[in-house]
Formats: structure tokens, C-alpha cells, sequence
């Protein structure tokens, strides 16, 4: 006996009800004509994940329940096929004096046109970028479905984080775990899974199926790699990451039970910058595709940053829909137009250079007067940066394209940013990425060539030359801030693993270096709340992870409030 499953692992679209209907039917009949008994489908696919809000609205809920009804409808005449659907339930609880909406994160059980049975899932994150008890109510029952003689226990996503939902599943009689996800990607989240799901097929000696969401979603990007698992945890089936497909498995009535086939399709393992570079590029052309911009702009200065954020959107977009500014002042140096003319010319995106000198010095003049007596400072410096924001962002209003920021998680963790001036723009491309991370991530790409736009296409020189602004003469980065090594090396204990400041000066690090970027971190807050949205690569990203008061006397470096 054998049950072949298929998983939709397909990038749908929130609040596109009609049209995430539709793919599913479509993989519906694929998976039907391909010979498969069940169809799964990932976590809240009616509706797209996450639709935040949306899920208050009582005619939201309506429509995600018609949308049920079509596929159910649609796939009437395919025989002997069970889909599962993800999508959110609801129906008003009366009380004494008011009528309560009851919310549920839920999947449906479909079956030659009817629904079987919906369960709603019980475990509800709320922790990083998850939000889910805002919305949902938790569940109470359990899920076990029959399909082609094998008895299925359904659990959505978080259930499978904890024992008793499949423990439960597991004693109501279910052969095989199916687990429908929509699990955002970060560094590392991968193995992850596959580990947590490893400890969970064993404790129920069955074998898992996990089928997963790709694609990107404003802020967050959800990775695929949809996998089954033996019932001793190794893995025997694995799907692409960042890819959409229609993966199968196969499930074989044995000697001691079921077990995943043979011969299953097991994609390559990838290494950490290779998923990375992939997540930044889907989050890219998702939120530029799905919003319907048609195209992208950014300054590039001839700096690490803005040419890690060029190759990145020509890789999303290709060179076409992609557009490349270069803006001297009177500090640029001869290099960096030079190096930003040649990485224009290696990806073949249409490049321009817009002087900002006699506008800055337009901007100094009408200035004179109220500056009279002060000596230039970082006040002239956001003046430049302004002057090319405003710029970036015109051409944006009259093309149409969305301005790409090209700010990291180090500049935005220390302020080393310009309100209005650099920070001004649609989206925040490595917003995410410590600068350590930015110079590795550009070594891997010109050492790869993932998207077959061209190899190697910054060129050495900017990733071998001192950071710098540009904005006073012989400036360089460090000049204001750590050496990015040790400032990383902070941010990422403080900020990423919440480390104490006691201990990461236990660790090694300078009392006083430590202090002074926990200070910086703290009085940057006013800045990174108008900072736009960009893509999240790790678990404690600058938004729905990072929500510290901007008004705040707490002093960590103290030890009190003070």
C-alpha cells in the first residue's frame, strides 16, 4: 500500500482570496493528475500569512470562508483526492450583554466537494514577529482524517512545537503527522525545524510531513523547504528552499509500520549566505511585484552597501527594472563615481549622476544667515544626504519606481543614519544585516552567480576600501563608530541574544565601548520608527521583534533607573 501526498508549497498572496483559491486549485489538479490521495496546503494559504488586521474584519472572515467553499466547489469531480486548506474561521459567541467574535487559525479537511471536518489550531505563538493571540482563540479538539487507508493527524504549525498536540493525535489513532506551516525565515531557522520536527516524529514513532509557505510578505520572507521525515527523524524527503513547487511523498505500509518510500527528491543542502542571498532577493521582488511598483531606484555611492543592495535588486528584478543613481558632493571621491560608473556597466542597469554641490551650496547660502558664527558640523553633513533624498525620491513620484534604501542594521542600531536623507525611501533591502555580514555577503556574490545576471559585479576595490560617508573631507566610518568587528560583535549579543552589558563586557569587550553603543542603541529609537519597512533575516530584526519605548529613562550601563 502506498499514499502519495503532495504539498502545495506556493507563494500566496495576502488578502488575493480569489486568486490564492485559484493556485490552490490548480495544484489541486496537478497533485490529482500526478496520482496523489492528499493535497496540503500550507498554514492560512486561503488568505495569504499574515494578514494582521485584516483578520478583524468580519467581512475578511467572509470572504476567506467563501473562498473555502470554491475550492471545495472546484475540486468536486477529482476522486478520491483530500485536501487540506488553511484559513481563518470565525462565528459570534453570545454573551449576557454582548455578542463576541470568535476567532480561529484553522484547516479544513475537503473531499470531493464537501468539508470533512476543520480544525483550529491550539497552540498560538506570540512571541518575534508573531502576534497570533491578538487575533485567534486557541483550539480544543484533535484532527485524525482518513485518506487511501492511512489515518492522518492534522496539526498547524506551532502544534507540532509541543508534545501534546501530536501526542494526542498519536493515541486518537493517526499513522503520520501532516503539518501545515508558515513559518518566516531567519538565519539558521532551517535546520531548526527539521530538528524540533526530528524530536516530534520520534516521541510518536510516525513518520512527519511538514508543508511550508515560500515567498515574501512585507517585512517577512517564508523560506519553503517543505520536508517528511522517518519516524526516527532522519530526513527522506526535502523541497527546494525559496522555490515554489508541487513536492510529492510517498508513504509505504511496511513491516513495523508506515514509513516515507524510498527514491524521494532531496534537495541539495545550501549553505548559510547561499539562503540568505535568496531570501533577500525574494523579499525584494515579492514587495515590489506584489505592490505592483514597476521598478526599483537607489543611490549608489560607490560604497559596500548601496552596491550590495544594486546586485541584489537586479538579481529580484533584473537590470531593466532597475535603476542606478550617482550623486557626488564635494567630497565624493574620484573613486567611488568611478567604481559606481563600473558596477553600472557589469549589470547593465541604466545608470545616472545627478550633482548635489551647487544645490548643497544653494542650501548653505540660504542658511548663512541663521549659521552665521558656527562652524560646520554633522548639521551640513545630513544637508547632502537630504539633498539626496529628495532627489531619489522625486524621480520615484515622477517614474513611479520605489526608492531602495541601502542603510544596515549597524548604522540603524547607532543612528549612523539620516532622517529624510539616507533613511528616505519604500524599502530597507539590508536593513537586517550587520555590516560584517554585508562584506561577507558581497564576497559570496561575486564568488556566485545564483540568478545568471552576471558574475562577479562589484568590483574588488569597494569591498577592500574604508567605509566612509563622504559627507566631510577623508571621512571614514570609523571615525565615528568601533571598528565594525567589535561593533557587530556588541550588537549582536545585545540586540540579537539580549545579553546582559556585564556580560558582554565578561566576554571581552571594553566597558566603555559597551556603553557608549547600548547608549547609541537607546537614543536611536526616535529615528528607526520612521525608518521604512525592510526585510528580516534574523530572529530579532528592527520592527515587530525590537519594540523598546522611545521615551525611556531606563540606563541599562547603570544598573538602575535613573
Amino acid at each position: 500500500m502506498t499514499l502519495k501526498i503532495a504539498i502545495a508549497q506556493l507563494n500566496f498572496v495576502v488578502g488575493d482570496l480569489s486568486g490564492n483559491a485559484r493556485r490552490i486549485i490548480d495544484a489541486a489538479r496537478t497533485a490529482h493528475a500526478q496520482g496523489a490521495q492528499v493535497l496540503l496546503t500550507p498554514e492560512l494559504s486561503i488568505c495569504g500569512y499574515a494578514a494582521e488586521d485584516l483578520f478583524l474584519r468580519p467581512a475578511f472572515i467572509t470572504g476567506c470562508d467563501e473562498a473555502v467553499r470554491t475550492v471545495a466547489r472546484e475540486t468536486a469531480g477529482l476522486k478520491d483526492l483530500t485536501i487540506v486548506v488553511g484559513h481563518p474561521s470565525g462565528h459570534s459567541v453570545r454573551g449576557r450583554s454582548v455578542s463576541v467574535q470568535m476567532r480561529h487559525n484553522a484547516a479544513s479537511v475537503l473531499r470531493e466537494g464537501r468539508v470533512l471536518e476543520t480544525y483550529a489550531k491550539r497552540e498560538l505563538p506570540n512571541y518575534q514577529v508573531f502576534d497570533e493571540r491578538r487575533y485567534f482563540t486557541p483550539g480544543q479538539g484533535i484532527c485524525v482524517f482518513e485518506a487511501g487507508g492511512v489515518s492522518i493527524g492534522l496539526l498547524i504549525c506551532e502544534d507540532a512545537w509541543f508534545e501534546e498536540p501530536a501526542r494526542l493525535a498519536r493515541e486518537a489513532g493517526a499513522e503520520v503527522l501532516a503539518v501545515i506551516n508558515a513559518s518566516p525565515y531567519h538565519v539558521g531557522k532551517e535546520g531548526e525545524r527539521v530538528e524540533r520536527m526530528a524530536e516530534r516524529a520520534r516521541a510518536v514513532g510516525a513518520p512527519l510531513v511538514f508543508a511550508h509557505l515560500v515567498g515574501g510578505q512585507d517585512e517577512v520572507v517564508f523560506d519553503g523547504a517543505s520536508f517528511a521525515l522517518q519516524p526516527d527523524g532522519t530526513t527522506a524527503m526535502q523541497a527546494p528552499s525559496f522555490r515554489e513547487q508541487v513536492a510529492f511523498v510517498d508513504l509505504v505500509r511496511a513491516e513495523g509500520g508506515l514509513r516515507v518510500g524510498a527514491g524521494q527528491a532531496l534537495a541539495p543542502q545550501r549553505d548559510a549566505l547561499a539562503q540568505l542571498w535568496d531570501s533577500l532577493v525574494m523579499g525584494v521582488r515579492d514587495y515590489i511585484g506584489k505592490n505592483g511598483f514597476p521598478g526599483a531606484i537607489l543611490g549608489l555611492s560607490g560604497g559596500i552597501d548601496s552596491a550590495l543592495v544594486l546586485a541584489v535588486a537586479v538579481d529580484a528584478l533584473g537590470k531593466d527594472r532597475v535603476r542606478a543613481v550617482m550623486m557626488p558632493s564635494p567630497y565624493t571621491a574620484d573613486i567611488s563615481w568611478i567604481d559606481a560608473r563600473e558596477m553600472s556597466q557589469r549589470l547593465g542597469v541604466r545608470y545616472d549622476e545627478i550633482s548635489i554641490k551647487s544645490t548643497f551650496e544653494s542650501f548653505k547660502a540660504a542658511l548663512a544667515g541663521e549659521f552665521a558664527g558656527l562652524a560646520e558640523d554633522a548639521t551640513e553633513e545630513n544637508i547632502q544626504a537630504r539633498i539626496r533624498g529628495t532627489l531619489l525620491m522625486a524621480l520615484s513620484n515622477k517614474f513611479g519606481s520605489i526608492v531602495l534604501t541601502t542603510g544596515n542594521k549597524s548604522e540603524m542600531a547607532t543612528g549612523y543614519c539620516t532622517l529624510y536623507g539616507d533613511m528616505a525611501g519604500g524599502f530597507a533591502v539590508i536593513k537586517d544585516l550587520l555590516k560584517t555580514t554585508v562584506f561577507a555577503l558581497a564576497r559570496w556574490r561575486n564568488a556566485n552567480d545564483p540568478y545568471g545576471t552576471g558574475a562577479s559585479p562589484i568590483p574588488e576595490r569597494i569591498i577592500t576600501r574604508p567605509p566612509s560617508a563622504e559627507l566631510r573631507p577623508d571621512q571614514t566610518d570609523q571615525d565615528s563608530l568601533p571598528p565594525y568587528e567589535v561593533l557587530d560583535g556588541i550588537l549582536a549579543r545585545y540586540m540579537q541574544d539580549d545579553e546582559s552589558v556585564d556580560d558582554i563586557i565578561a566576554a571581552g569587550f571594553d566597558r566603555a565601548v559597551v556603553e557608549r553603543v547600548v547608549r547609541l542603541i537607546k537614543i536611536n529609537e526616535y529615528k528607526r520608527r520612521q525608518a521604512p519597512v525592510g526585510i528580516r533575516v534574523t530572529h530579532r530584526s528592527f520592527g515587530k521583534d525590537w519594540r523598546y519605548p522611545i521615551t525611556s529613562k531606563f540606563n541599562e550601563t547603570a544598573g538602575s533607573s535613573k
